[in-house]
């Protein structure tokens, strides 16, 4: 008798019905504007979505490649490496701003200044820098969806949501790895202006305090003067006296978070509108001033451009909500 064997059919790939292509290995050649950046940072950015610790599984077991040999994740990549990533699938990230929205165009306007390597721009009070904590987007986003043909836009340094004023952020990496040196050496100077509860004493012009970052259960963010905290220090000058208040200039010399907020209120004379480290005087008479937010502006920005070596400075005028207590402060 004649057998017959039932033929399977083969399993059907899991992208046939959804249309998708299958995953493939990819190489990717370092050009000069990726040198330098580590491989775990590369991977992060050519694979959003895929959680650190796949990144770092992927390194582990040698799936990830560079000149076909294994790296660790602090690898720096050099200009002419080719590195394989295997195939992962990538999860769908969060749709970004609509560049039609009224605050995305609004950014357009608040450039002060572009260059082919970077731009600094008038950041407004109440954006944040950078989409998260209940987020959808922040500046940055923003930024992108404006021009969505950019090959490469990323923050250089941060501001707290509540802080208006100068901010920068590279057009390309290699002025990206410029500016990080920088700020690591100390070579960009930023000014800020605030204004603080109280007659700050001329005497006072160097706050050295170290600051500790803590977080409390119901996860805010909090920094506290500690002695086992990390170095910090800020120099303040005084701009201008009123009644119950001084304008105040502020550079920070280290870059830690609510630094200059923190100093403030640590040397008695915290800053108008702050409600994380105010008290009730200031609350007080931050609403006789007719003052809605934190009066803490990035005035001044200076850095050495990395094409033309040249020192920059660009400055970002008073918003008008600020501007307009100082009025009421004159005429108290």
């Amino acid at each position: 008798m004649q057998q017959f064997k039932k033929e399977i059919p083969p399993k059907p790939s899991k992208h046939a019905d959804s249309g998708e292509a299958p995953l493939k290995v990819r190489f990717v050649t370092i050009d000069s504007e990726r040198e330098g950046q580590r491989i775990d940072n590369f991977l992060l950015s050519e694979l959003k979505g895929v959680p650190k610790s796949r990144i770092y599984k992927l390194l582990r077991t040698g799936e990830v490649r560079v000149n076909k040999g294994r790296i660790k994740p602090e690898y720096k990549l050099n200009e002419g490496d080719e590195v394989r990533i295997p195939p992962v699938r990538v999860s769908e990230s969060a749709p970004g701003p609509s560049a039609g929205l009224r605050k995305v165009q609004a950014l357009d306007d608040a450039i002060l200044l572009e260059t082919d390597g970077y731009l600094v721009i008038n950041k407004p009070a109440g954006m944040a820098v950078h989409g998260g904590s209940g987020l959808s987007y922040g500046v940055i986003e923003a930024l992108r969806a404006l021009r969505p043909q950019a090959p490469f836009l990323e923050l250089v340094h941060r501001l707290d949501r509540d802080t208006s004023g100068c901010l920068l952020v590279a057009k390309k990496r290699s002025a990206l790895r410029r500016f990080h040196e920088a700020l690591r050496e100390k070579d960009m100077d930023k000014t800020y202006q605030a204004l603080v509860q109280g007659k700050w004493p001329h005497r006072k012009q160097l706050i050295n305090a170290p600051l500790q970052r803590n977080e409390l259960q119901s996860g805010e963010r909090v920094v506290r003067v500690r002695e086992d905290g990390k170095e910090s220090q800020t120099r303040f000058k005084v701009l201008e006296n009123f009644v119950g208040c001084t304008l105040v200039e502020a550079m920070p010399l280290t870059g830690r978070t609510h630094q200059i907020r923190v100093h403030a209120t640590h040397a008695g004379h915290p800053l108008l509108g702050d409600e994380k480290y105010g008290n009730d005087e200031e609350k007080a008479l931050s609403a006789k001033l007719g003052l809605k937010r934190l009066f803490l502006h990035a005035a001044a920005l200076s850095f050495v451009d990395p094409a033309t070596g040249k020192l920059v400075t660009v400055q970002a005028p008073l918003p008008e909500e600020l501007t307009s207590v100082l009025v009421q402060a004159r005429g108290q």
